[in-house]
């Protein structure tokens, strides 16, 4: 029977209603997320930002997890959408700055209020299955066609290689949002432009050749056990999010009570701010050292970048991911961001010395800091990978994807 014209009208008008009510419930929950993480979030806080009532918002998702897995899942398809549109340029240098654009382009049109940031992926490893393995496969695919930028491969190396170029890459973008609030929007095309020659052409000035020293980190502890939990604490944040570490699983990593961890911190809060602080301050202290190093100032670098590296890569010492800023509250949030930054501007100072020597390419030192910030902040997350491989190999293969840029092939060869 054919149905009328005004009922499948109707229908189809419904059907919008339901989709675009259905997208705002979404957009709320992904800045609800990046605020607060999944795990903050509330149907309450939701339901306000959309301006309905939270019954109305369960109608769509009956569960705060099922409503951020959703956000989450928005989050992967529209990476593969622009990994999509990006894999159809000819060459692997084309495709990355076809997909570096695109994600400019997102934030013009979120910083012009035209469009809603989505939810950052932080929180994925701390969801609860069967939704986490849904979405950790999602991830895998999201990794797996940005390493196909680069096409296929031939050798073991050369895809170890490209892992490591996939991973920055989309580490360098997911770290845009927070550093990108210090430009004026129509200076986007100019960052995109200096992000883009940083890529393509490294930091490394022209003779210069990967020989780092490996820093002394090591210092006497102040408080006897405190590093041990400091390190336990971000191992943890790390992989499950602020929210997802709780105080009893802190605990239990080491074997102690929840007493213990009041007996060194008042509140959770106090504990990622000691992460932080110890995590910057480990940063700062390599990069002391650097600068005190003989040499030029690309050996500087390198040797400060490397020492991180080694840190990361290892079991006993990573730093804090800025995936818990989301847990924070706004003001801790912002002082953080600003300790950050002054270490990228301490990166840059080193850049601008080497400029002027010649051993650093004339960069963009600034925006070449903050490529390195979200290099040496999402090693953690490759530490499989490198232990794959000897130590010294992967500090420099994974280094060289900015040192010498993502499409130089000397550390798969050599």
């Amino acid at each position: 029977m054919k149905v009328p014209a005004d009922v499948s009208d109707e229908s189809e008008q419904g059907t919008k209603r339901f989709r675009a009510k259905r997208d705002a419930i979404l957009a709320a929950a992904a800045a609800a997320i990046n605020e607060q993480s999944a795990k903050g979030m509330t149907f309450a806080d939701v339901a306000r930002r959309v301006g309905l009532n939270t019954t109305s918002v369960t109608y769509y998702f009956k569960r705060k997890e099922d409503l951020a897995a959703a956000a989450f899942e928005n989050t992967l398809e529209s990476l593969i959408a622009m990994l999509d549109v990006a894999a159809e340029e000819a060459t692997p240098e084309d495709r990355v700055r076809r997909y570096l654009a695109l994600n400019m382009d997102r934030l013009g049109r979120i910083q012009r209020g035209e469009e809603k940031a989505f939810a950052v992926l932080s929180d994925l490893r701390a969801t609860e299955e069967p939704m986490r393995g849904r979405l950790m496969a999602g991830w895998r695919e999201v990794f797996r066609r940005t390493r196909l930028l680069w096409g296929p491969t031939s050798s073991r190396a050369q895809t170890d290689l490209n892992g490591a170029r996939a991973h920055v890459l989309l580490e360098n973008t997911f770290w845009l949002p927070i550093w990108l609030t210090r430009y004026e929007p129509d200076q986007y095309g100019r960052v995109e432009e200096r992000l883009m020659d940083v890529f393509a052409h490294g930091i490394a000035g022209k003779d210069a050749k990967w020989s780092p020293t490996l820093l002394d980190l090591s210092h006497d502890e102040a408080e006897p056990g405190r590093e041990a939990f400091l390190l336990a604490a971000t191992r943890l944040i790390n992989e499950l999010g602020y929210r997802g570490a709780s105080v009893q699983k802190i605990a239990s990593e080491l074997n102690v009570t929840k007493g213990s961890f009041y007996h060194h911190l008042d509140a959770k809060d106090d504990l990622v701010i000691a992460c932080y602080r110890r995590s910057f301050d480990t940063i700062a202290d390599a990069q002391s050292r650097g600068e005190a190093e003989g040499g030029s100032y690309w050996h500087k670098l390198s040797s400060t970048v490397a020492t991180l590296l080694d840190v990361q890569f290892a079991e006993r010492g990573p730093l804090l991911r800025t995936t818990a800023l989301s847990g924070l509250p706004v003001g801790v949030r912002n002082a953080m961001v600003d300790r950050s930054n002054g270490i990228a501007r301490r990166y840059a100072g080193m850049m601008m010395d080497g400029i002027g020597e010649g051993s650093i390419r004339a960069v963009d030192a600034l925006i070449a800091a903050q490529a390195l910030m979200a290099l040496q902040n999402a090693a953690f997350d490759m530490r499989k990978w490198a232990s794959t491989m000897p130590r010294e190999r992967a500090i420099a293969m994974y280094a060289s994807t900015l040192m010498f840029g993502l499409f130089d092939d000397r550390m798969a060869t050599g």
